[in-house]
């Protein structure tokens, strides 16, 4: 008997602004890219290096196999502990940002991309805005060789997704964000193109956001949160990513379109 093929999937670099946001939006979709041996990454823009929550991101990624973490290291618009001294990401300079994630898309020459939403990811935190920001400008100047030159030779990615959370989603989560005094900015469900049933892979995820463990003992954020609830509510919440494809590449109903 032959072993049962493997699909091949694209590369993946996942961008997002906080230690933790990686395993809650898309730890499902990085382990089974993972999984299927495709290359997998992260940048995550805000905490620095030596913080308390570098190592808990580098456990979370070594269970995700999603290698090592790539840090910009800049402070958080509502934690200042998060990098002492440096600027929060809200404040820095935009083409210094761009630039800096524009160098990690060209040395990692991922096929698709993957960060926040416009509106924030459910909560609306500002780094969450900034960073979508930043995703969209970088994934276009990556590929343009008169834009940061200094961070590499260009290449363009196939896609950008924006991990989401629809209306018709949201489900158990609003009452639990409600109920802490969090704002719940779902999306409507004809912004969704795609949503991923991560079931396979969902013991794996949740082990990655329990690797965060300063957040799971926090009883507000959504890790705490997710610890709390009965295994069955939380696989409930967990088990499906909604994704919406942004830009650039093929154009809807293109045979060459790549998915997640």
């Amino acid at each position: 008997m032959t072993a049962p093929e493997v699909p091949v999937l694209p590369s993946l670099l996942a961008v997002f602004a906080h230690p933790d946001d990686e395993s809650l939006l898309a730890g499902g979709v990085l382990a089974q890219h993972a999984a299927a041996g495709a290359r997998t990454a992260v940048v995550t823009a805000t905490w620095a290096p030596d913080s308390r929550r570098a190592p808990e991101l580098a456990a979370a990624l070594a269970v995700l196999g999603a290698g090592a973490p790539r840090l910009l290291g800049y402070n958080d618009a509502r934690n200042p502990e998060a990098a002492p001294g440096r600027p929060r990401l809200v404040d820095a300079p935009l083409d210094e940002v761009v630039g800096r994630l524009v160098a990690h898309i060209r040395d990692f020459k991922p096929s698709l991309v993957i960060g926040h939403d416009a509106v924030g990811q459910l909560t609306g935190h500002p780094d969450h805005v900034r960073t979508h920001q930043i995703t969209l400008l970088a994934v276009e100047a990556a590929g343009l060789a008169h834009l940061h030159p200094e961070a590499g030779p260009p290449w363009q990615p196939a896609a950008l997704y924006a991990a989401t959370h629809p209306e018709s989603g949201v489900g158990l989560l609003r009452p639990l964000l409600e109920g802490v005094g969090k704002a719940v900015l779902a999306v409507p469900d004809s912004y969704v193109t795609t949503s991923v049933d991560v079931t396979p892979w969902a013991d794996v995820k949740w082990r990655a956001i329990l690797a965060h463990r300063g957040e799971v003992a926090r009883e507000r954020a959504l890790p705490g949160i997710l610890a709390r609830l009965p295994e069955a509510d939380r696989t409930q919440i967990i088990q499906t990513e909604h994704f919406t494809r942004l830009t650039p590449g093929p154009t809807k109903g293109d045979p060459a379109q790549l998915t997640i």
